[in-house]
């Protein structure tokens, strides 16, 4: 590719903790804490890929990352995942590594529904969360189950496997060329962390039960009851350029997000998409460095 992979200015350190049975690798940085700041990436990613964010963030801020079932470091289930186990999965690492005392969570996607779906579930439990792009799906109705469970036991006939790549260099090559506000050398030290050795090469380090499809209908009114329970604050931190906000946030605007969180803080990046923290990290850790001031 021409370019050396992004050089962490605090590299990880790992730990392994077993929640509900399952071996789960956690990054750290940062000095030893009792109350980490959490971090929770979004599908199909890994902690190892907030780096970019950690080192634009103050160096005396301590963070504790677990890969979540089936990703990165952690291990999978085997069969496929029920979007609802995610909170149960969250609760315990929560009260292991903030010594239950209220946590400070930073969540991308798929981790920003999941902290804010049991900030309101459990309203005590966080002091605040940034969420990053974690705006929830357009919701469906009770019509679309019949086909939706139909589809789902297809897939569960089928051989999952994922896609595997001569190295991971191939791999950011194909990330770059998809994102063109991704860096090169971040879509490196990103493919680096998304892939694993095998016979032949290197595939993702993803369990590949993760892209079937979600068999339970989305309820979007559900997750809106859970998130105008929450009392903690939140910033919800959106890419003006979302390649997924159009889509899955269609029927959660700027105006009804006001409506359903009690203490909002609502910005909108320029230049941006989706992987915010992947392209700007600076620009990013600016706004929560001074959200959180606010907090203090």
């Amino acid at each position: 590719m021409g370019e050396q992979a992004y050089q962490p200015l605090r590299p990880a350190r790992f730990e392994f903790i077993d929640i509900r049975g399952l071996r789960h690798r956690v990054a750290l940085w940062g000095p030893e804490s009792a109350t980490p700041i959490v971090l929770l990436h979004g599908f199909m990613d890994c902690s190892l890929t907030f780096q970019f964010l950690v080192d634009q963030l103050p160096a005396d801020w301590s963070f504790a990352a677990p890969d979540w079932r089936g990703f990165g470091g952690t291990e999978s289930t085997g069969t496929s995942y029920c979007f609802p186990d995610h909170l149960a999965y969250l609760e315990v690492p929560l009260d292991r590594l903030t010594s239950a005392a209220p946590a400070c969570v930073i969540g991308h996607s798929m981790g920003g529904n999941i902290a804010s779906l049991y900030a309101g579930i459990r309203p005590d439990r966080l002091r605040w969360l940034v969420n990053l792009e974690g705006f929830g799906l357009r919701s469906l109705t009770a019509a679309a189950a019949p086909a939706r469970y139909g589809e789902w036991l297809d897939q569960l006939r089928s051989k999952r496997t994922e896609r595997h790549f001569v190295s991971p260099q191939q791999l950011a090559t194909v990330l770059a060329r998809r994102n063109p506000r991704l860096t090169l050398a971040r879509a490196q030290f990103i493919a680096e962390a998304w892939t694993r050795p095998v016979a032949g090469g290197y595939e993702l380090a993803t369990d590949p039960m993760h892209r079937l499809l979600n068999p339970v209908i989305y309820r979007r009114d559900e997750a809106e009851a859970c998130w105008q329970r929450m009392t903690c604050p939140m910033l919800l931190l959106l890419g003006e350029q979302s390649e997924y906000l159009p889509h899955l946030g269609a029927d959660g605007t700027a105006a009804r997000f006001r409506q359903i969180y009690q203490r909002l803080t609502l910005t909108t990046l320029p230049g941006v998409g989706h992987m915010l923290h992947h392209e700007d990290p600076a620009a990013v850790a600016a706004t929560i460095v001074h959200f959180q001031s606010e907090q203090a």
